[in-house]
């Protein structure tokens, strides 16, 4: 430690410096700073230089040098950027926007820009400030009081000064007003509620003929109609007003100012477009006022260059998204197909994700486009061809399953590994819906195992032996085709378990050798036999296709003519084997040829033909549909909709997960036809549990409706009803519940995942809890859709259940 004395009215170090006085460090420019900080060589020494200047910074806002204040603040700024802490130069900042010198606002406004933000109190400050620059006149001035307003301006500085942004709104000056209406974008994206300030500004900048101003205007008109259903409703009347602007931009010629690659301001006329998506949306009238001009956009646009490309995309676009004719349709999805053409990769993957969107809607028209989506399977890019896949596998239909199979089929031999079960999967799933034959449906997934074998669903092997099973007139021709396969590779999992399952199930037929459908080959029973051991030995072989295996030997003991001591041998042989249950398989089959050899003919019969998910709920359910249809054709006393039990077995008959109602008993004739076929029914003293409405927001509600089940007073069925009585459609509607770990729930799926405006058609969706406790219930719900082109998140908790849906 340094010890002082006092030497004539001076205080001294031991070192003989005055304690008064420090050593003055040279600052260093702006210019310097950045050149001496690229010099460094290593971040050690990167460091050390910031250090010391961040020192000299620091004690220069000390001193309080307002000549230098705006040059340290300058240099601090590039420090920051480097990633640097400069949290220390926020009040800085402050006094810099309340000097009276430009030079010191200019770096003042740009540091509150990056050093500030709602987090922190002192953004609260420089509100003063920066209304006191909005009022002046000089405009340099106002624009960096509201660029600094639009970045960084929060939900109370937005209130403060809103006023006083929609005065600049008026000012002659383009500057100003281009920047007053960013500005006031960000103020509607803050606080919604401030549209009824904006709303009279926008019909007058409407006419506005600077495009800087007229395109700020668009953005802030949409803000607007996306967060107001009165704000859409009202610029839904200027249409014609906005169809008009963009017609000249069209017709417009050559203009050095705003024209980019030869299509007049790209920019304006994309939001445009944009603009009249929303207004046209669910809207007969403004839909027509515009389809001619869309029309004329689509045929007249040049598209040699990227700027003609995304003007019309975004017509293609509004053309699919607003109430537009036929033939306009027809035009988009031809655009499209001219997309897919295109050398631009990017170009060619916006196509082929459009025309995914729309192969639901709109067909017919994709599918003239379907040999140009099938050339796009062997694009190099694994983004393209990835979406070129799902728009093929979109593309099948009864019509077209065998050319596009084949397509798929030799994409799945050379595809890569990552796209293989996407197209092997999506192969099976055509094949099962759209199968002309169940010959070629058996080939068809005879091929994919072949293929692709360890890339199938699981699910698989059990679709195409219960197919097998079930075409009892191809049982001869399925066992040789697998056998023949199966002795070509044993590699592939999937395929070995059904071949060995159809051997142990069919093997007779497979020795007589009298199958007019496949090439004449004779099988002798060693071969079957050695070709069973083969995969039973192979190091490529799972445990369940072991299993497989054994159990095809087994079954073999009594279909073959031959010495079954072999078969004998081999099963003695796993009976002490590691693995339990191929163990536990031997031991059984060892007890059955000693113990019981009379009775292994009748045990190791062919397995009867089972129905694939036929249980006694679903044939109850088919029972229950056809006494609704009855119900349907007869006159029935209406009740109120809160008054109906929900029918369980419909509900589990139903895939997707829609709700149907069953009226309950009545004593009139047709009342007791549900009686005449003697089904289970609710009981009528049965009390309904009162509907419950958990969410409201925008109009969007979601009520719960419940019903349990007599049978099973364990289970509770909740039935999600959403419904939509705004202006804007809620797209892309998740809806995801959980229960404490006592519970058990079961989501099925949603009826769809758009709910349509103005009350249209709801959203049902079935929760089926089983409280077996009986405890109280509690539910916690996350919501997850798009309204007025925002994302919405919502989580919540629904505590207040009804006492009989537990008790």
């Amino acid at each position: 430690m340094r010890s002082g004395i006092s030497w004539g009215g001076e205080e001294w170090t031991e070192f003989g410096e005055p304690r008064g006085e420090r050593m003055v460090i040279p600052s260093l420019k702006l210019q310097d700073l950045i050149e001496e900080i690229r010099g460094a060589k290593t971040q050690a020494q990167e460091r050390e230089v910031i250090q010391k200047e961040c020192a000299h910074i620091r004690a220069s806002f000390r001193d309080g040098d307002p000549l230098h204040r705006h040059r340290q603040l300058a240099k601090l700024l590039y420090v920051h950027m480097l990633g640097y802490p400069a949290h220390f130069g926020q009040m800085e900042c402050l006094k810099l926007i309340a000097s009276p010198r430009f030079t010191d606002k200019r770096v003042g406004y740009l540091g509150a820009m990056l050093l500030l933000d709602e987090r922190q109190d002192a953004h609260l400050l420089i509100t003063n400030s920066i209304k006191n620059d909005l009022s002046q006149g000089m405009q340099a001035v106002q624009g960096l009081a509201l660029c600094t307003l639009s970045t960084m301006g929060s939900a109370e500085m937005c209130r403060d000064l809103a006023t006083e942004v929609e005065k600049l709104l008026r000012e002659p000056s383009p500057y100003v007003r281009k920047k007053a209406v960013l500005t006031a974008v960000h103020m509607i994206r803050k606080v919604p509620e401030l549209s009824d300030i904006f709303l009279p500004p926008c019909a007058k900048l409407l006419h506005e003929r600077h495009h800087g101003v007229l395109l700020g205007t668009i953005t802030l008109i949409m803000e607007l109609c996306e967060r107001s259903p009165a704000a859409l409703k009202h610029f839904q009347k200027v249409v014609p007003q906005l169809v008009q602007i963009l017609r000249t931009l069209v017709t417009t010629g050559y203009s050095t100012e705003h024209s980019i690659s030869g299509v007049s301001d790209p920019f304006l006329q994309v939001q445009l477009l944009r603009l009249l998506r929303i207004l046209g949306r669910n809207h007969e009238e403004s839909s027509e006022s515009m389809n001619d001009l869309l029309a004329q956009v689509a045929t007249n646009t040049d598209t040699s260059r990227n700027a003609g490309s995304a003007v019309l995309f975004e017509t293609v676009l509004t053309i699919m998204d607003i109430r537009s004719a036929a033939g306009l349709r027809v035009l988009a999805v031809n655009i499209l197909g001219r997309f897919l053409l295109n050398s631009d990769k990017n170009i060619r993957y916006v196509a082929l994700t459009s025309l995914l969107r729309l192969v639901q809607s709109d067909h017919s028209a994709v599918q003239r486009h379907r040999p140009t989506v099938v050339e796009c399977l062997r694009e190099p890019d694994a983004s393209l061809s990835r979406r070129a896949l799902e728009l093929s596998l979109a593309l099948v239909n009864s019509s077209n399953v065998r050319a596009m199979t084949q397509e798929l089929q030799g994409f799945l031999e050379s595809c890569p590994h990552d796209l293989r079960a996407d197209c092997a999967s999506g192969i099976l799933l055509a094949a099962e819906r759209f199968a002309p034959t169940k010959r070629w449906h058996i080939d068809t997934i005879l091929r994919v195992l072949t293929t692709a074998g360890s890339h199938v669903r699981d699910d698989a092997v059990a679709n195409l032996t219960q197919l097998i099973g079930g075409a009892q007139e191809l049982h001869a021709y399925s066992v040789r085709r697998l056998y023949s396969a199966l002795a070509q590779d044993i590699s592939q999992q999937p395929l070995v378990q059904v071949a060995a399952w159809c051997i142990g199930e069919y093997g007779d037929l497979l020795l007589e050798g009298s199958c007019e459908e496949t090439e004449p080959f004779q099988v002798e029973e060693e071969e079957v036999l050695a070709l069973l051991e083969r995969v039973l030995q192979s190091h490529m072989s799972l445990p369940a296709t072991r299993g497989y295996a054994l159990t095809a030997l087994m079954k073999l003991s009594t279909r073959l003519r031959g010495d079954n001591n072999r078969i004998r041998q081999v099963v003695s042989i796993y009976g002490s084997c590691l693995d339990v249950e191929l163990q536990q398989r031997a031991v059984e089959y060892n007890t059955l040829f000693r113990k019981y050899d009379h009775m292994r003919a009748a045990v190791l019969e062919k397995m009867p033909l089972v129905e694939r998910g036929v249980s006694q709920f679903e044939e109850e359910a088919k029972e229950s549909k056809e006494v609704t249809r009855l119900l349907e054709a007869a006159p029935v006393p209406t009740e109120p909709q809160a008054s109906k039990l929900l029918d369980l077995l419909d509900l589990l008959d139903s895939p997707s997960g829609h709700v149907q109602q069953r009226p309950p008993p009545d004593p009139s004739p047709e009342g007791t036809l549900i009686h005449l076929l003697d089904l289970p029914c609710a009981p009528s003293a049965a009390a309904p549990i009162p509907n419950l409405k958990v969410f409201e927001r925008e109009g969007l509600q979601l009520i719960l409706s419940f019903a349990r089940p007599p049978g099973t007073p364990a289970l509770l069925l909740i039935t999600v009803t959403a419904t939509n009585i705004s202006e804007g459609d809620v797209t892309h509607f998740i809806c995801q519940a959980a229960v404490p770990k006592s519970f058990q729930l079961q989501l099925q799926a949603p009826s769809g995942d758009t709910v349509p405006a103005q009350g249209g058609p709801p959203v049902t969706q079935l929760l089926r809890i089983l409280n077996p406790n009986k405890a109280p219930l509690r539910l916690k719900l996350r919501l997850t859709y798009n309204h007025f082109g925002h994302s919405v998140q919502e989580i919540f908790e629904v505590n207040n259940l009804p006492e009989e849906t537990w008790q």
